[in-house]
């Protein structure tokens, strides 16, 4: 007889999995809507440019750092790359995408200089930043949108297409370029000394300073790590609807922050995993994707999200006490 402890999770990710089984199961009896191949990739690109968020700021949240400015940080990428595209001739893709990630990447390490250097705390220096970013664009703007985009940026580009009998899918450049990102992160904090490194600071800043580990580099590298990857999911979020709305990505941070702590990834840092974080991102997908289908009020649907969340932070937060109880005889 199949003993049920041998059912048991032994990680996070065994947990997130189980969770995301009950809950794709229960939508699924509950509409013949929901597990359809054709949503199930629809949800999957929808989510794309979140996974490309919450994967940089785990990044962040493994070093201990925290940072709420991505979503402001994109959307001033986007604005400025089609900003030249329209009015200053800017046509080559591979240059446009390496100076959006290059302008990314300035702003993310911005945070981490006056978060090291000032003795700042993280999230007070990036919603600073947030709204710096933010309330600059909509005032240089006055928040007018933009939708004459350059071809290469707009038109869509069929990537790893396939057929289920006379059906024809494919699965989007957005869902290729997370999973682009996702190889890429997981080879930095797994396979790397640089990784490790980004571990340690995470799990005591002092002990790693102490043994010799450069504590301000590697934040410079985290959030400036986190700022490319917001002008890259920047840049995918243009590419899926067609046009550059100055507010579009800004709202959703608390979301991307969610799913990440979702995946395993500690506040306090040196925890979570590349595939914790992304399936993070598709339990909040799945379940915000389901409850829509089944007709539930979007406020309802916000109260969900947040029993969700706060069921995860207890029970990463009770078995990290229970991991450092000492016991004595």
């Amino acid at each position: 007889m199949l003993k049920l402890s041998r059912l048991r999770p032994s990680s996070n990710e065994g947990y997130l999995a189980w969770v995301l089984l009950v809950v794709i199961v229960t939508f699924s009896l509950l509409t013949n809507q929901f597990l359809t191949l054709q949503n199930l990739l629809d949800l999957t690109e929808s989510y794309a440019v979140s996974g490309i968020f919450a994967l940089g700021l785990f990044v962040v949240l493994v070093t201990g750092g925290i940072d709420i400015s991505f979503a402001a940080v994109a959307s001033v990428v986007q604005y400025l790359i089609a900003t030249l595209a329209i009015h200053y001739g800017l046509s080559s893709p591979t240059g446009s995408i390496l100076l959006a990630i290059a302008i990314g990447t300035v702003l993310g390490m911005i945070n981490a200089i006056l978060i090291y250097c000032l003795r700042i705390v993280s999230i007070i220096v990036t919603i600073s930043m947030q709204s710096l970013l933010f309330g600059m664009l909509m005032w240089l703007t006055n928040g007018t949108s933009l939708y004459d985009l350059p071809d290469w940026l707009t038109t869509p580009i069929r990537v790893l297409p396939f057929s289920v009998g006379e059906q024809h899918y494919q699965i989007g450049l957005p869902v290729v370029v997370m999973l682009a990102v996702a190889a890429l992160s997981w080879i930095l904090l797994n396979k790397t000394h640089l990784g490790r490194q980004l571990f340690a600071v995470g799990g005591d800043q002092e002990s790693a300073r102490r043994i010799g580990i450069r504590v301000g580099l590697l934040h410079l590298f985290a959030y400036g790590y986190l700022g490319a990857m917001a002008a890259i999911g920047g840049l995918v979020q243009v590419y899926r609807v067609g046009e550059v709305v100055p507010n579009a990505l800004v709202g959703g941070e608390l979301d991307v922050l969610a799913a990440a702590v979702l995946g395993g990834a500690s506040l306090n840092g040196g925890k979570g995993s590349v595939v914790g974080t992304l399936m993070g991102v598709f339990l909040i997908g799945v379940l915000k994707n389901g409850l829509n289908l089944i007709g539930v009020s979007s406020y309802f649907m916000n109260i969900v999200i947040g029993v969700v969340i706060v069921a995860a932070i207890t029970v990463t937060h009770y078995k990290k006490r229970k991991e450092t109880e000492v016991g004595f005889a």
